[in-house]
């Protein structure tokens, strides 16, 4: 089993930034991809990005590229989601997800073994 605990979520004005953190123990060998969602109130849960711990490959949803940052700490199997130029529409729920990375298809939640419980981010305009 993995568990993962996400950090760094809050309030803050548009145009602000955050850095969400993603910390994974455990079986965390297995581990081969972590991605970020969020769930708006009312709305269902939506891709953000997601990262491939074996060669740093990163993808985004197109409504944050350029302005969001995933990454990663192998040595501390972390992920992380620097935020910048938030907006009002990016507030939500944001929940980490991890996979052993066997398949693909990484930017729907079906393909996650694992989650986390969530951080919320609200942005004020």
């Amino acid at each position: 089993q993995v568990q993962l605990v996400e950090s760094g979520g809050g309030l803050v004005q548009a145009g602000g930034s955050l850095r969400l953190s993603c910390a994974a123990s455990g079986r965390t060998f297995s581990i081969d991809v972590m991605g970020w969602f969020r769930q708006a109130p009312g709305k269902e849960r939506e891709f953000v990005a997601h990262i491939r711990f074996s060669d740093g490959y990163t993808y985004y949803a197109d409504s944050v590229k350029g302005r969001f940052t995933i990454s990663r700490d192998n040595t501390k199997n972390s992920a992380f989601l620097q935020m910048e130029s938030l907006k009002p529409e990016d507030t939500g729920v944001y929940y980490c997800a991890a996979d052993r990375g066997y398949f693909g298809g990484y930017s729907r939640k079906r393909s996650y073994e694992y989650w986390g419980r969530g951080t919320q981010v609200t942005v004020s305009s």
